[in-house]
């Protein structure tokens, strides 16, 4: 792995009036790792994905991606950028077709512009091929080509959740972020999530997690960060997590440690 992070994270702080949802957090991802965000719930864990993506600013600290500062910055410029996300409830176009909602994604990496594709110039026409390439090898990658004229709400709840991660991949991320992917899976459906996540790593894609499913975290993560009512209360790997006093008071009570 690279030297230089892919993502710093430093003194991140969100608050809401007189609630502190995040409160001065930093992390690191680095080129091709998978970094794990862990906690309870109502933790700060979904807020402190949509101030790194871009969905609400920060109070305070800084969003450092790949070496530019992009604190503030809005979603669809990350996106732009490389970085994408998916969602803790999925977002999707119910009444378009598996293949659409993922083409809808691909757009952003055409230059055409509006003008060709009103004359539907050669160079359109390059660039629609390009895109249907692209989304069906990134349904392809979920497991998801054999249903692609399906519409997104004739879907199970699995393949919807594969469906987001395909959309995400279609934008071709360098960072992607994951909002509780495994959130209503079952267990058979968990376990395809674990290798499919390891092979987008294996793609050159990092990856930053938020999960509440331990199996999942153990399985994939390099690295975790335990959040706590909007503070960083641990880090390290999965093992050195799991065997951390205070990760266990916060999931288990003071009773599991012997306090």
């Amino acid at each position: 792995m690279s030297e230089r992070p892919i993502l710093e994270v430093n003194g991140l702080t969100k608050t809401f009036g007189g609630l502190t949802a995040v409160s001065d957090v930093s992390l690191t991802v680095r080129r091709g790792e998978i970094l794990g965000v862990i906690g309870p719930n109502g933790a700060g864990k979904t807020t402190f994905f949509n101030v790194i993506a871009g969905s609400m600013p920060p109070t305070s600290g800084t969003v450092i991606y790949d070496g530019n500062d992009c604190t503030g910055m809005r979603a669809d410029r990350m996106a732009r950028l490389g970085m994408t996300r998916t969602f803790q409830i999925t977002s999707l176009f119910p009444s378009l077709s598996a293949f659409d909602n993922v083409r809808a994604a691909t757009y952003r990496t055409g230059t055409a512009g509006w003008p060709a594709a009103l004359f539907r110039t050669a160079r359109w026409r390059r660039e629609e091929q390009a895109v249907r390439e692209s989304a069906m090898k990134a349904l392809r990658f979920v497991e998801l080509d054999r249903r692609a004229d399906v519409l997104a709400d004739a879907l199970s709840y699995g393949e919807q959740r594969r469906l987001e991660i395909a959309i995400a991949l279609a934008a071709e991320p360098r960072l992607l972020l994951l909002d509780e992917p495994a959130a209503g899976m079952n267990p058979e459906e968990g376990q395809r999530l674990v290798g499919m996540i390891r092979r987008i790593r294996d793609e050159g894609v990092s990856i930053l997690l938020v999960e509440h499913h331990m199996r999942v975290v153990m399985g994939v993560c390099d690295r975790v960060v335990v959040i706590d009512h909007g503070v960083k209360i641990a880090e390290g790997t999965p093992r050195e997590v799991v065997d951390n006093p205070d990760v266990i008071r916060v999931y288990l009570g003071r009773e599991a440690v012997g306090a």
